[in-house]
């Protein structure tokens, strides 16, 4: 059977398509997805506007569920572009002592309460303090060695990027 070249596109277009889904690791959608509240009534010295306030809950959710994929798979891949600055070498070096230590990690159940501190005045940072709950779960292999429920306190500085807001400084602190 012959085909011409732009079945032959396809057919391998879908091969490819076929091969990356096989494989990404299965994710369970409601699992890893975030519970995440944005209070910016305190933001100062300028007021958060509505559509900046969805675009960053957004893209904070979107950066968590991604930290989470990371540390699954131990792979840098799913930071790419959502993480710059501080942020993004942590977690890389986070990533990396995980791989070289054999070992994964899981954030589930993650509940997320975070307050918009500070905005700037040009609107190109805001200071986000999170308060957030997950289970931690460290593996080894398949092997669950350690399970926690575990209470952080985050200060988190956005910027906006071309088409989001990026993490630069993820830091975890005792308490606000």
């Amino acid at each position: 059977m012959m085909c011409d070249k732009d079945q032959l596109g396809r057919k391998v277009s879908w091969v490819v398509v076929a091969m990356i889904i096989a494989l990404v690791p299965s994710y369970s959608v409601a699992a890893d997805t975030p519970q995440v509240s944005l209070n910016t009534s305190k933001a100062s010295p300028r007021a958060v506007e509505p559509l900046t306030q969805r675009s960053i809950l957004r893209d904070y959710k979107f950066a968590w569920v991604n930290i989470d994929h990371a540390m699954q798979a131990n792979s840098t891949a799913f930071l790419s572009g959502l993480f710059a600055g501080t942020a993004n070498s942590w977690l890389n070096d986070a990533v990396a002592s995980q791989r070289r230590n054999g070992l994964s990690s899981r954030y589930l159940n993650q509940n997320h309460k975070v307050e918009a501190i500070f905005y700037a005045p040009e609107g190109d940072l805001i200071e986000l303090h999170d308060t957030v709950d997950y289970d931690l779960q460290i593996l080894d292999g398949s092997k669950a060695v350690q399970n926690e429920h575990v209470t952080v306190h985050y200060v988190v500085l956005m910027t906006p990027a071309a088409d989001r807001w990026v993490v630069r400084q993820l830091q975890s602190v005792p308490s606000f």
